[in-house]
């Protein structure tokens, strides 16, 4: 079994980067050229850029930054935010983006995961689901549209149907932990890779080594993270950083073994 990919995280607003707490209070972070120029030099597996505005505002993806994305990326990527058509997911994808991300437009128009798995194939669509645990029962429910728009779905039964329509991936994501850096909602990620046979990615939480460590034992096929991958410090300061490769070999061995 391979090495868990670990998945910087970025979320784009207004051409920028910014980090959220609880999918709220977005902070500037930087420039998204520079990240990826200082991922490129990090060797990084991989990353996921979300357009955390797109959705909310009703336009589409941002096709300009996506193209000087892609030109300074060594990396495969990933891209959501927008996406309401399948002319969205070829645009994206020719510009040399590996992925599309589907988060509202799965929840709203789910045809459309059975169309871009038609069309790019599985392995290129991966169905984004941002959860929330209600407060009382305790059990989660999907939100879309930046976690504004509230739905009677249960994330586990729509993990289930996403896979089925086509998705190659899913990307789990608790709303609740987002940019709090205190751990990943573990049973969350363990109810969702239970219920699908594709591979699972962790987000929401991720402060540590360790808080990779145990994602992936409770069943993510990948772990991504935010904040811990461009803050530094109690007092957050920005500093992009990654782990580097030896260490993250020593961190999962006893997986791969």
């Amino acid at each position: 079994m391979g090495q868990p990919r670990v998945i910087p995280a970025l979320l784009l607003s207004n051409q920028g980067l910014v980090k959220t707490v609880g999918f709220s209070e977005p902070r500037y972070v930087g420039d998204p050229i520079n990240a990826v120029r200082i991922f490129n030099e990090k060797q990084v597996d991989e990353l996921v850029f979300l357009d955390i505005t797109a959705t909310r505002e009703d336009r589409g993806p941002d096709l300009d930054l996506l193209n000087r994305i892609a030109s300074e990326a060594f990396m495969p990527f990933a891209y959501g935010g927008g996406i309401t058509t399948i002319e969205h997911v070829q645009e994206i994808l020719s510009l040399g983006v590996e992925k599309v991300v589907l988060n509202t437009v799965a929840v709203e128009t789910p045809d459309l995961i059975d169309r871009a798995a038609e069309v790019a194939g599985s392995s290129s669509v991966v169905v984004s689901i941002d959860a929330r645990r209600r407060r009382f029962r305790g059990d989660y429910r999907v939100w879309t549209r930046g976690g504004t728009g509230k739905t009677s779905l249960d994330p586990i039964d729509f993990a289930k149907t996403v896979a089925n329509r086509g998705a190659g991936e899913i990307l789990i994501n608790a709303i609740d932990r987002d940019g709090r850096m205190d751990g990943y909602d573990l049973d969350l990620i363990q109810a969702v890779s239970d219920a699908v046979m594709i591979p699972v990615v962790a987000l929401g939480g991720g402060g540590s080594l360790e808080d990779l460590r145990r994602a992936v034992e409770r069943g993510a096929s990948a772990v991504a993270a935010g904040s811990m991958f461009v803050f530094h410090g109690p007092r957050r300061a920005v500093l992009i950083t990654y782990p580097d490769y030896d260490r993250l070999t020593e961190l999962f061995e006893d997986r791969a073994s």
